[in-house]
């Protein structure tokens, strides 16, 4: 018995003894890399990375597991590092899950002991100039690799095809190059080939992914971007159809004529005049009801608000008093006469003309733009309000719901808003009950004006806005965005040389004939960067100075402390830093000089979709990419 009890004491005393011991060397071997790191990489910021302090309790952008016995995650983004990383440095913690030096200013080759650490799952090298080719020892654990934003080149890897875990790549904007691997990945929900060197046909297993996702490879061809040559089209490709050319067409019916006959034809033609006619006869009853005023006559308002201005239908003729062209699903029933005489205010004046808020009756508020230099006639006026119409079939672009063309006045009538717009609620006094937006409600706003101009550019190639700004964001009392004025642009009589003065307008946009996609994604980068700063690129009252808001941001970032730039009101909220970073380069990649390096509007829905996925799903968690530990 008394063995028995000698021998659990001794183990009892080596525990103690050695134990603590080896958690201690395992920690110190932990703070000596992370030291050896810090005197290689030069930083802007001083971190605290102190020697005699405790590493777990009091290192910047250090998090360690609960044992506080190793190093689990390194958030370090956006703090102005510059250097190369040293190897033997971060590669040697062994127990290293989540490491974030993304938007620093590292340069160099990417020691390949990094990727190698088992335990690696989430690596944010983004917005760096790492350079040298791509590392071929790859941690099997990774859930996240995203290397955009650098200057990597060479092939990608096989060893890419054994991270069986892999959920995102993102491996835009580099200098990569070769055929692209059959990556068959069953967890890879995001990836992003674009603007590298890449050749050859698209694998089959990535056929699935959106033709955004390779852009910008002119050597790489297959689904989803344009079909291969014959020479180098898969024998095993699906059949494609080609509809029968004009002249085949032409001849089947000119024999379908033949067999039909003459007289079956006439027989036709008969009887699609009958329904023309009684098509007609339902419009013109239709049209009577609507002129029939019901009492909805519009009263004169004793607020003290004015009718419309004198000259306010100055060109509507007396013949065509009720002319007025409501759209498809308008539930509104008034006619022009009554919308002459409402009670109405100025609500602004902008690029297409003055924008009044009119009061028919209790029920019954509209806005009517009364649009200025129109150049086109009306054939092809109406002809573009049926696709303002269809591209206005989105909940977040603001439908027009009626309109008036005659020579010499022209009308547009909109939903009344009464939310305001956005750049009321970023600017507005805070004397008129606004209280400021928080970061969550920016995120929601910025991906619904993202998905409204992503909308307007999926009618093609010369769908363009060509004027976004906070003033043309209208929101709903729940704050969801919905952007006004669609469709405008290519209706209107701008001079030839445009000034840049709204500060939304991008470089190469000089006249109307340049409006793009393009463009419109520097405008609405312009837009991020006024809601991430708080600051304005318009004049106002009380507000004189114009800020060319690009310009400032590159130069703070460039220059100081990332911070900065944000807006106060902001700054004041926690767990949200790393957030604003990640909108912050989705801005700065929006409004890049070169139109061509911009990413389209679908990519920027999805980046912005992931950082409000963020939001629900990481935040406050210290484990999280997403929790910075800010100094």
């Amino acid at each position: 018995m008394k063995l028995q009890f000698s021998i659990a004491a001794l183990i009892f005393l080596f525990l103690i003894r050695h134990f603590p011991s080896s958690v201690i060397a395992d920690l110190n071997s932990d703070r000596q890399a992370l030291l050896k790191f810090a005197a290689a990489v030069g930083h802007t910021q001083k971190l605290n990375w102190n020697a005699a302090a405790p590493v777990c309790a009091s290192w910047v952008g250090i998090t360690c597991n609960l044992n506080k016995t190793s190093v689990t995650a390194i958030h370090l983004p956006a703090v102005g590092l510059f250097g190369s990383i040293p190897a033997n440095s971060i590669g040697k913690l062994a127990a290293l899950r989540v490491l974030s030096l993304h938007s620093n200013f590292l340069y160099g080759s990417l020691p390949s002991d990094i990727l190698s650490i088992p335990s690696l799952e989430y690596l944010y090298l983004q917005h760096n100039n790492f350079s040298g080719v791509f590392p071929a020892s790859l941690s099997p654990n990774l859930i996240l690799l995203d290397f955009s934003f650098n200057s990597f080149s060479g092939d990608i890897p096989t060893t890419v095809q054994n991270l069986t875990r892999l959920t995102a790549l993102s491996l835009q904007n580099n200098s990569l190059s070769g055929a692209i691997p059959n990556l068959n990945l069953p967890k890879l929900k995001l990836l992003n080939m674009s603007y590298n060197n890449f050749n050859g046909s698209i694998p089959y297993s990535l056929k699935g992914y959106p033709d955004s996702s390779f852009t910008g490879n002119p050597q790489l061809c297959g689904a989803p971007l344009k079909n291969c040559s014959k020479t180098s089209s898969s024998p095993s490709a699906s059949p494609t159809y080609f509809p029968p050319s004009p002249t085949v067409q032409k001849n089947h019916h000119a024999t379908l004529i033949k067999k039909l006959g003459h007289g079956y034809i006439t027989a036709v033609a008969i009887g699609g005049s009958a329904v023309l006619v009684v098509l007609v006869l339902m419009i013109v009853i239709c049209c009577l009801k609507r002129t029939s005023k019901e009492g909805l006559k519009g009263k004169a308002s004793g607020d003290g608000k004015s009718e419309m201005p004198k000259d306010f239908g100055s060109g509507v003729q007396e013949a065509e008093k009720n002319k007025l062209f409501f759209f498809d699903g308008c539930y509104f029933n008034f006619d022009l006469e009554d919308l002459l005489r409402a009670s109405a205010e100025v609500l602004g004046k902008g690029s297409y003309g003055t924008t009044y808020k009119a009061v028919l009756d209790e029920e019954t508020t509209v806005v009517v733009k009364r649009l200025r230099e129109v150049i086109v006639g009306k054939r092809e006026f109406e002809q573009h309000m049926e696709v303002v119409e269809r591209v206005g079939k989105h909940p977040n672009v603001v439908p027009p719901r009626a309109y008036y063309y005659s020579k010499d006045e022209k009308l547009l009538v909109y939903n009344y808003m009464p939310a305001g717009s956005l750049f009321a609620h970023l600017h507005g006094s805070r004397d008129a009950g606004r209280s400021p937006l928080d970061w969550d409600s920016r995120v929601k706003i910025s991906l619904g004006v993202a998905k409204g101009i992503a909308h307007i550019h999926s009618e093609g190639a010369k769908c363009s806005h060509g004027n976004i700004k906070s003033t043309n964001v209208l929101l709903t009392q729940d704050l969801e965005a919905c952007i006004t004025d669609v469709g405008l642009s290519p209706l209107m009589n701008f001079p030839a040389t445009m000034s840049r003065a709204t500060g939304y307008r991008a470089p190469e946009a000089t006249d109307m004939r340049k409006i793009s996609h393009k463009s419109d994604v520097y405008s609405f980068g312009v837009l991020l960067l006024e809601m991430l700063t708080g600051k304005t690129t318009l004049q106002y009252p009380g507000h004189d100075s114009v800020i060319d808001l690009p310009r400032w941001v590159k130069s703070v970032v460039r220059e100081e402390w990332t911070a900065e730039v944000f807006d106060l009101e902001l700054l004041r909220q926690q767990h949200i830093e790393e957030e604003m970073v990640q909108m912050l380069q989705i801005a700065l990649a929006c409004v890049s000089k070169l139109p061509e390096a911009r990413p389209s509007m679908d990519e920027v829905v999805r980046m912005i979709e992931e950082i409000r996925q963020s939001d629900t799903k990481t935040r406050p968690s210290s484990e999280s990419e997403f929790d910075v530990q800010t100094p």
